[in-house]
C-alpha cells in the first residue's frame, strides 16, 4: 500500500489532539428524564464521537441492536418505551466494549439484576479507566509511530511507516482482546479450583 506519510502524521496529530480531551460523560451528566429509542441513538453517537472523520458515517448503534440487547437481557428493558441514565450507561459501555469482545463476555463485566448503585459505581469506574487508557494508548502511538510524527526519541520497535503502524495495532488489539478474554475465564478461579499454572520448556 501507498501512504503519504505527511497526510497520516496530519491525520495522527488532530486525532491525538481530540482524544486528549475526550471523555464519557459522567453518571450524572447522562440524562435520566426519559428518552426514545431515536433520541437514545443520536445521544450514543455524541457520547462516542472520537471515530476519525471519514469513519463518522458509520453505525454506532441502530434501534434493531438496542431491542435485542432488551430482548436477550443485556440491558435492562426501557420504561414505556422511554429509556433512562441506567440504559444508557449500559449502551455507553457495551458499544465501546463491543469493538474487541463479544457481547457474552460484554454480560459478564456488566451483569444484569443488580442496583442502580451498583450499575452507577461499575459505570463511573469504566468511564475512569476509559480515559485513563486513553492516555496510555496515546502515549504508547506516540512510541510506536516516532518515525511518522518526526519525534526525536524514537524506540527500536518503532514503526517504520503506515504498513507498519496498522500491522503493529491490529497485532496489539488482538492481544489486548486474548487478555482479556483469558482473565475473564479466571472469575472465581484459584489454584485449588482449576486455575493450575502450566510451564512449559522451550
Amino acid at each position: 500500500m501507498s501512504y503519504d506519510k505527511d497526510l497520516v502524521a496530519g491525520k495522527l496529530r488532530r486525532w491525538e489532539k481530540y482524544l486528549e480531551d475526550f471523555k464519557l460523560p459522567s453518571w450524572k451528566e447522562i440524562p435520566d428524564i426519559g428518552l426514545y429509542m431515536e433520541q437514545v441513538i443520536i445521544l450514543l453517537k455524541e457520547y462516542l464521537d472520537y471515530l476519525p472523520p471519514e469513519l463518522k458515517d458509520e453505525q454506532i448503534i441502530t434501534a434493531a441492536t438496542i431491542n435485542n440487547y432488551v430482548r436477550t437481557k443485556i440491558m435492562p428493558e426501557p420504561v414505556r418505551k422511554k429509556y433512562y441514565r441506567i440504559h444508557i450507561a449500559y449502551l455507553v459501555m457495551i458499544c465501546t466494549m463491543k469493538q474487541i469482545l463479544p457481547i457474552a463476555v460484554i454480560s459478564r463485566i456488566i451483569p444484569m439484576n443488580i442496583s442502580d448503585e451498583e450499575v452507577e459505581h461499575i459505570y463511573e469506574r469504566y468511564s475512569d479507566r476509559h480515559r485513563k487508557t486513553i492516555q496510555y494508548f496515546l502515549g504508547q502511538i506516540r512510541l510506536v509511530a516516532g518515525p511518522i510524527l518526526d519525534h526525536k526519541d524514537i524506540i527500536a520497535e518503532s514503526a517504520t511507516d503506515t504498513d507498519d503502524l496498522i500491522t503493529m495495532c491490529t497485532i496489539f488489539a488482538g492481544f489486548s482482546k486474548l487478555l482479556a478474554e483469558k482473565l475473564l475465564l479466571l472469575d472465581g478461579k484459584d489454584l485449588t479450583n482449576g486455575g493450575s499454572i502450566e510451564i512449559r520448556k522451550r
